[in-house]
Formats: C-alpha cells, structure tokens, sequence
C-alpha cells in the first residue's frame, strides 16, 4: 500500500541534461566510445569542487546523448524517477545549444525528448512539459537564435522560453527582444536570477524580460522592497535549496531563505535544479525543507499548489492536475 499522507509534488526548475543519472551517463559513453572517467569517481557520482567544475562535468556529461533515442531515454528515465517520488508534474529546460554541439537539430532533440516523457506518462501519468532556454554568456544573437527556432517548429510539449547560464554575464536588457518574441508567441516565460547575482539582478529580470517567473531568486531577501514587489506583482520563485547549499550560497539549509520568504507572502516552489549533481531529488527537497523549517503536510500540498497554478501548460492540464492535488488529502494511517 502506498504511503497515506504522501505529498502530490511538482517541479518547475530541473534542466534535463543536469538530470542524467551517473549510471545511463556511464552506459550511454560506453555504447558511443566516450571517456567520462574524469568527471565520475568509482562510486558513480559526479566529480566538481566549484561553479566552474560543476559547469565542465555538465558539459561532459551532456555530451554523451547524441541521437533522439538517447535523449528519449534521459526523459523517460528522469520522469519515471519522479514519478515514483510522488509527482504529478514536471518541467525541464531543455538547451538547444547542447543539442546543437552534439549534432543534433532543434527539432530531433525535441522529438526524443517528447517521446521519452510520453512513454513515462503512459505509464505514470506524469505530466511534463518543456522550457527551452537561451544561454546567456553565448550573448544576444545566441538567446534570440534559440528563441526564433522554438517559434519555427512548434510542439504541444515546448510551452516556456527561459534564460539560463551564468547570471554575471550580459545584462537582462540585451534578452528583452527575445522575451518579447517569446511572449507575443504565446511562450511562458522565466528567467534565472537571483542565484549568483544579487537583488538587482532580480529587479533587471522583472524590469526588461517582464517574466512572471523567476529561477532561483532566493537573495531577493536582501532587499525589503524587492520582496514587497515580488509579493504584489504575484511573482513565482522556482527556488532550488539542495542546488544553492551545494554551490556555496548559503552555508547550511537551514540559513536558507526560502522559509523567511514564504512567511513574508512570496510565492516559492522547490526544485532539484540538477539533481544527481547535488545529491538531491525532488523528494528529497521537499522532505529536508520541511523537516528544517517545520511544514506540515498542508504546507507541502501549498507549494505544489503554487507550483501548478504558475505552470506553463494549459488550462485544462491545470485543472486536471489541481483535482489529482486535491483527491491527496491528508488521511490518517490505519494501525
């Protein structure tokens, strides 16, 4: 029997390629002849020691998904796996420019990648759905090239545009085009701040990409009148605990500020960001901050509830996953 008090969960914040499991990267190199023996150590874990590091295993291990196959199996997997943790829902970035560096073009990346989350709804029924982001260091002309292609070749499972890469890297003004493009497309849109940068680049991010979401944006605390903003403009904060602990933003969850924000109204969700990096799950993030900060079952149900009232899918997805929300009421266990 499953468990009677688990928490529906759902995830706004996971980019797929940081998704990879060590063991379908190992498996994956083997079958194409790759050497990923500098970037996993003998127990089949991710070897980084910084931001930098991390960003080089990452692309190392992204390099080994060549064909839609593969990149089927990596959402298949990674979906499976939240599934079982109790999730409903889930949204991954998915980075063209990755795709683009293996060979692969836009539209057989998406074509694996959808393949493999519909195998994993059939069997699951998971929803999931997909944010294509721009890089920012690769500059303008990069993030409005990724957005032109999104346009060019719809799929029902592509419905966010995001902004990723390193945050101390190009203004957000220098994206606004291609929030713009994205926006008039009918694109969700998100974009990460607040992680590296601080406060402002929060601020840069609401001012020039008119984003109703951002990824990350836990250093808006330090600003008083950030906060307020973010409250009454209903902004939604894709925060990731585990992520920001792992990188060195804050020494120990429990100076995290996701607990603070809550209370003072902002609406957050968790995430695991890119989970086998950091050792975390989606389960995991939301058993740790709740076992931290003290939330009840309620509060969980709460975040999963902001999570897919601010999800990029359509409205009758939302209303169907709001119910499968609303069926998990707390039950007491039977002896």
């Amino acid at each position: 029997m499953s468990d009677p008090i688990t928490v529906p969960k759902a995830e706004l914040h996971c980019h797929i390629e940081g998704a990879a499991p060590p063991s379908l990267v190992k498996r994956l190199a083997d079958k194409h002849g790759m050497d990923v023996s500098k970037v996993l150590d003998g127990n089949g874990k991710y070897v980084w020691s910084d931001f930098t590091t991390f960003l080089k295993a990452y692309d190392t291990a992204s390099a080994v998904f060549k064909t839609p196959a593969d990149y089927a199996l990596l959402t298949e997997t990674y979906f499976r796996m939240l599934a079982a943790e109790g999730a409903i829902y889930g949204e991954i970035f998915i980075s063209p420019d990755h795709a683009q560096a293996t060979g692969l073009s836009y539209r057989s990346y998406v074509e694996g990648l959808a393949a493999g989350i519909e195998r994993a709804k059939n069997d699951t029924a998971i929803e999931g759905r997909m944010i294509a982001v721009g890089v920012r260091h690769f500059g303008s002309a990069a993030v409005e090239r990724v957005v032109k292609e999104v346009i060019a070749n719809p799929d029902p499972l592509v419905t966010g545009f995001g902004l990723a890469g390193d945050e101390r890297s190009g203004h957000p003004a220098n994206f606004s085009k291609a929030f713009r493009m994205a926006s008039e497309a009918g694109l969700g849109t998100t974009a990460h701040a607040g992680e590296f940068g601080g406060p402002d680049s929060i601020t840069a991010a609401l001012e020039f990409l008119r984003v109703k979401r951002i990824g990350h944006g836990v250093r808006a605390i330090e600003d008083k009148e950030l906060v307020k903003r973010l409250v009454d403009e209903e902004i939604v904060l894709e925060v990731c605990p585990g992520s920001n602990v792992s990188l060195g933003v804050y020494t120990h969850l429990r100076f995290h500020p996701v607990n603070m924000l809550r209370r003072q109204g902002v609406k957050v969700t968790l995430n695991s960001d890119d989970p086998p990096f950091f050792g975390t799950t989606l389960g995991k993030e939301y058993a740790s901050v709740a076992e931290t900060f003290g939330w009840t079952f309620d509060d969980q149900m709460d975040i999963t509830r902001t999570a897919i009232e601010a999800a990029f899918c359509d409205e009758l997805t939302r209303k169907r996953l709001l119910v499968r929300l609303d069926s998990a009421v707390q039950k007491p266990v039977e002896g």
